[in-house]
């Protein structure tokens, strides 16, 4: 039944040598990626190195001029699928902006985000099994808010808030978490345990972060990309990258 694999083996995403541009700039140029199943990656660089465009072409929110996103064992091509098909192949995509429910409860958002059957009259007759609610329970653990459940998420605080969107995206089981700035904004203590939250869902699947608190990189212990004008300039561990003279007159040097 499987299609004869053509990425390298263990791999569940494999970028090759994309390229974009809008109004003659290149965001993306010829950009080759890789992340295995149960992976953690941060991904770093300077504002317009092509970070957001390149997490856009990943969800199907930008179409590539050349290239391809191979993805999982049958390595399918992910360029001209929309954006829906790409989630429900198991791609999830968390905004720097959390956007939860605000006037429904921390149960409620869950319960919402937890993998159903989407047809429109299973959603209109849809009553939670046993599973579903011990499932909300379970993520409700994972992310740090099982005491907050009948709270309405319009009273958290933003790190919750934002705990809660990371929640709701486990919900799905995506196979793999594309996360854009979870620090910002977040006190120490948040900070710390969005690390904590981040490094678990790594287990089971795998998490690209984008992030500029080095800090919160280095907290993340993995193996980190960094972009420049819509390439990859390094790659490996947070101090093999800063002590790259490259990384050092792009990024750090500024």
């Amino acid at each position: 039944m499987s299609a004869p694999a053509t990425q390298s083996a263990g791999t569940l995403l494999e970028v090759s040598g994309i390229s974009v541009s809008f109004d003659g700039f290149k965001a993306i140029n010829n950009l080759s990626f890789s992340i295995g199943p149960a992976e953690m990656r941060a991904i770093i660089g300077p504002n317009g190195a092509g970070k957001t465009t390149f997490m856009d072409i990943v969800t199907g929110k930008t179409k590539p001029d050349e290239g391809k996103v191979l993805w999982g064992d049958l390595s399918r091509n992910l360029i001209g699928m929309n954006e829906a098909r790409i989630a429900r192949a198991g791609i999830g995509r968390k905004f720097q902006r959390p956007t939860v429910f605000e006037d429904q409860t921390v149960f409620e958002n869950l319960l919402m985000a937890v993998k159903n059957d989407r047809n429109p009259l299973a959603v209109l007759f849809f009553k939670p099994k046993f599973k579903d609610l011990a499932k909300v329970e379970e993520l409700a653990a994972e992310i740090g808010l099982a005491d907050q459940l009948s709270r309405k998420s319009g009273e958290l605080s933003h790190g919750q808030k934002q705990w809660l969107e990371i929640g709701m995206l486990l919900a799905q089981d995506p196979k793999l978490l594309l996360v854009d700035e979870p620090a910002a904004g977040m006190t120490l203590g948040e900070r710390e345990h969005t690390t904590d939250i981040l490094k678990e869902a790594a287990k089971t699947r795998a998490v690209v972060v984008v992030e500029h608190d080095m800090e919160f990189v280095r907290r993340l212990d993995c193996k980190v990309t960094v972009l420049h004008e819509g390439s990859v300039l390094a790659e490996g561990s947070l101090d093999h990258v800063t002590q790259n003279q490259d990384v050092i007159d792009v990024y750090l040097g500024r």
